[in-house]
């Protein structure tokens, strides 16, 4: 990880990033809880990792990652997807998008509020995405 992301990432947790992490993770323990919820607990907790360290990854269809489809990346993922926005996703979305406006009201606090309006996104439909980490450089694949 580069040492400018280290550092964000550190800004990121002290400004505020640490209560929607716990938000996501308080959304997947909810999700595991219900027995029924346990395929969108899977993406509550990887988003929640992103959600605690986000610059220097990004969020991706899973099938790129993998190579095939599967359940979350087929038309089960989009049930799945509209499921979550419906239960949970837009709380998290409303959450990220409140925390990204009082970012924006300081210069500092730009790229955090780009952070969160990029979860604000996620948050509405994570069901077939995963995290990765971004290249080092433009050309870097």
């Amino acid at each position: 990880m580069a040492p400018v992301n280290f550092f964000m990432n550190i800004l990121w947790l002290l400004f505020g990033g640490i209560w929607m992490g716990l938000g996501w993770c308080l959304a997947g323990l909810i999700m595991v809880v219900t027995i029924i919820g346990i395929p969108w607990a899977r993406s509550c907790f990887v988003i929640a990792g992103l959600a605690f360290w986000p610059f220097g990854k990004m969020i991706v269809d899973r099938q790129y990652v993998q190579g095939y489809h599967d359940a979350g990346t087929g038309p089960l993922g989009l049930l799945g997807n509209v499921l979550w926005f419906v239960f949970a996703g837009w709380w998290l979305a409303v959450g990220h998008l409140s925390a990204a406006l009082v970012n924006f009201i300081s210069i500092i606090g730009i790229p955090f509020g780009i952070q969160h309006l990029k979860l604000a996104l996620i948050s509405l439909a994570p069901v077939g995405k995963t995290v990765v980490n971004k290249p080092e450089c433009g050309v870097c694949q």
